[in-house]
Formats: structure tokens, C-alpha cells, sequence
């Protein structure tokens, strides 16, 4: 145990529950395709400085994001990661200058909505997921993740209404955000954060990450199409009602 004291600042039982948890969410991620993450950081923010909260998540989920990635390539649909990535960068950067704040519960219920629209709506304009719409949900998804770290609901309803079975939405939802997080390692070492002393924690939780993404796309093999669409829509409608009830509660005081 003396080794997991010395990952971060954090205590020993806390990181490893952390290092265990970034397995399971992994999996979870990899077979349901969107949960994971937001679980995690659910997790983490109760026991993590909230000024490490954001920054060290993305970096583990960036990690974890990028071992799935590399399993499912040839699953990957390129011409919206390739759209994505653009639209990505230009959201990091206006991250990057403004690094705001908007009012308490305001952020959450947006994203909710729009998250339970692209669930359970009518599917969205041909335009709207074409190359240009998805440069904009790069662009605006990545800013609004610098800000909360919540945002991954909202790429993974987009990228279910462009992919036409479960291994390309599992795999382009990878792809899509593991660039996210990888700029957002660069919004906030431009703010000023100093990374280094939660490294070996994060490459350890990252590790343990890839493991459980292993063992989800075992499981994802064994679902049908229909099934995990129903999955994908039920956890994604979860997530979004939990961001109801937190953006209300904190919109209301």
C-alpha cells in the first residue's frame, strides 16, 4: 500500500478506489458506450480538490478514451472525427482566453436538454450532422467540457444520431474524446495548472482504464444492435436527468 500513498496527494484507500473505479467505468463505457465518465467524475468530486477535479479527469478519460480508440479503429467513422478535431481545437482556445463562468444550474440543464432533444427527438437535420455541424458540436462541446467536465452526454448523443451501429458509435465517441480531453490538457496548463504531481496517478488510473475497456468491448461483441441502442438511450437519458436535478438544485440555491 506504501505505493499508492506515494500516486498523489490523496491517501492510499483513496487512490485505490480511484485505480478501481477507472477500471469499471472504463468497461462500462466500453460495452454501454457513454457513462463511464461521467460516474467517475461523480465519484472523484467528492474526494478531489475541486481545483484538480477537472483537469485530472480529462486526463485519465483522455487516456481511457484513446485505449478504446486504438481497439476500434477500424470501427471509427473518420469524416466526423476529422470534422470534430477542428472544431475541438477552436473550442479549447476560446476555453483558453475566456475561462468563465455562467450562472449556477444554467450549464447543466442546457446540456440536459439537449442531451433528452438528440435522445428521444426527431433525429436532427442531414445538415446539422454534416461536416460543418459537427465542427460546431467540436467547437462548442470542448468549451462547455473546459468549464464542467460534464459534456460527454452531449458528444455521445450527436455521434449516436451520425453512426449507424454500435462498434462505430462506441468507436468514434473514443476518438472524438480523446482529442477533446487532449486539449484540454493544454487549456489548463495555459491557466496554470501543475499536472505533475497527480502524473503518476493518472498513468496508473489510466492502466487500469485500458483493462476495462478490454473487458467492455468483450461485452459489447455480445450485445445486438437494437439492444444497445436501447442501453445507449436509457443511460444517456439517466445522465441527463441527473444534470436536471443538479443544475435545478443549484439554480434555485
Amino acid at each position: 500500500m506504501e505505493w499508492l500513498a506515494q500516486l498523489s496527494p490523496l491517501s492510499a484507500d483513496i487512490s485505490l478506489l480511484l485505480v478501481a473505479l477507472s477500471s469499471l467505468t472504463s468497461m462500462i463505457s466500453a460495452s454501454m458506450g457513454i457513462g463511464g465518465g461521467t460516474l467517475l467524475i461523480m465519484t472523484m468530486a467528492q474526494v478531489m480538490p475541486a481545483m484538480a477535479l477537472i483537469p485530472v479527469h480529462g486526463m485519465v478519460q483522455m487516456g481511457s478514451n484513446g485505449g478504446r480508440m486504438l481497439m476500434t479503429l477500424r470501427h471509427i467513422e473518420r469524416g466526423a472525427l476529422l470534422a470534430f478535431i477542428p472544431g475541438a481545437v477552436v473550442g479549447a482556445l476560446v476555453a483558453s482566453l475566456l475561462l468563465i463562468r455562467l450562472p449556477e444550474g444554467v450549464l447543466e440543464l442546457a446540456i440536459a436538454a439537449f442531451v433528452l432533444f438528440t435522445t428521444w427527438g426527431p433525429a436532427l437535420p442531414k445538415r446539422a450532422l454534416g461536416q460543418l455541424g459537427t465542427l460546431v458540436a467540436g467547437a462548442v462541446t470542448t468549451f462547455l467540457s473546459s468549464l464542467v467536465g460534464a459534456s460527454g452526454p452531449m458528444v455521445a448523443a450527436f455521434i449516436k444520431q451520425r453512426s449507424n451501429n454500435r462498434q462505430s458509435t462506441v468507436a468514434t465517441f473514443a476518438a472524438c474524446m480523446t482529442f477533446q480531453h487532449l486539449t484540454k490538457a493544454f487549456v489548463f496548463g495555459f491557466a496554470g495548472f501543475v499536472f505533475h504531481e497527480w502524473l503518476p496517478l493518472i498513468g496508473v488510473m489510466i492502466l487500469s482504464g485500458v483493462i476495462g475497456t478490454w473487458l467492455g468491448l468483450r461485452l459489447l461483441k455480445r450485445l445486438s444492435d437494437n439492444r444497445f441502442d436501447l442501453f445507449f438511450r436509457l443511460v444517456l437519458t439517466a445522465l441527463a436527468l441527473r444534470l436536471v436535478w443538479l443544475g435545478a438544485q443549484r439554480l434555485l440555491g
